[in-house]
């Protein structure tokens, strides 16, 4: 990982609100959520937050009495993310760093993180943490990209990327989304950081984009992938968008468009 693989700031944050959220987030938030509330939790922690799609969707299925710490490390993510969310007491928004919780032990019956693992600089620390502020049987539940291989979009943005900067292509997606796929690595990490009954599922879905161009400016303007691309081009970000949307549209056509996706959900118990 490199250091702006980790900034969501400046135009990002709505951009990836937006376009990038309804494209791939969303049903798997809606999963998620799901399985959080079948354990009835009265409190839980959410990591890497983002713009609070996970929030919404936990909000909208957990008791009136249960309390959500909804933190991310990106303040303006969570600006956004509050910004949408409804007026409801539940919920408390928290800047936190996830190798370093600001919480006091066992405070929390679940705690959930939809696709942030893969930014932890540091995954058998993440994961400390998270089994330091469960409760003894408390739940941890996470879900992450599979391989590249399996992102049918997100290969595509990949290879163009790759073309129009052949000398030193931007690798954001391969790096760190898509980087933290091995499940036997996830599964060791885990057990390193104290849990046990540790089970992980595969879940295929589909990602949808009303057309090439939305889906090019999801990636390239609304993710750290417009860190990269400014850096090689700092002129150049509408130019390989639209290289990019000309690579979506061949590939998927004109039009809604619509692709394969593959996540790991992993659940963990303390």
């Amino acid at each position: 990982m490199v250091a702006t693989d980790k900034v969501f700031a400046g135009a990002i944050p709505e951009i990836y609100d937006r376009l990038i959220v309804p494209m791939i987030f969303e049903p798997y938030a809606q999963d998620l959520a799901d399985r959080v509330a079948r354990f009835k939790p009265e409190n839980v922690l959410e990591i890497a937050a983002g713009t609070g799609v996970l929030t919404r969707a936990m909000a909208s299925r957990l008791n009136a009495e249960t309390r959500i710490v909804a933190s991310d490390l990106n303040q303006p993510m969570l600006d956004r993310a509050s910004a949408r969310q409804p007026e409801d007491s539940r919920i408390v928004w928290q800047q936190a760093d996830a190798l370093a919780l600001p919480f006091e032990p066992q405070m929390f019956d679940v705690v959930a993180c939809q696709f942030g693992v893969m930014f932890y600089p540091d995954k058998v620390q993440g994961h400390k943490e998270a089994y330091r502020v469960l409760k003894p049987g408390g739940h941890y539940f996470f879900n992450v990209w599979d391989r590249l291989a399996t992102s049918d979009f997100t290969q595509v943005v990949t290879s163009a990327l790759e073309e129009m900067f052949p000398d030193d292509p931007p690798r954001f997606m391969a790096r760190t989304p898509h980087g933290y796929w091995d499940q036997k690595a996830i599964r060791d990490e885990l057990s390193a950081a104290g849990f046990r009954s540790i089970a992980i599922e595969t879940l295929e879905k589909s990602s949808r984009a009303n057309s090439a161009r939305d889906a090019a400016i999801a990636f390239c303007q609304g993710t750290p992938l417009r860190n990269e691309i400014e850096a090689r081009s700092p002129t150049g970000l509408e130019a390989t968008t639209e290289h990019v949307a000309q690579a979506l549209m061949q590939r998927f056509g004109s039009g809604v468009i619509e692709g394969r996706i593959n996540a790991h959900i992993v659940a963990a118990v303390r």
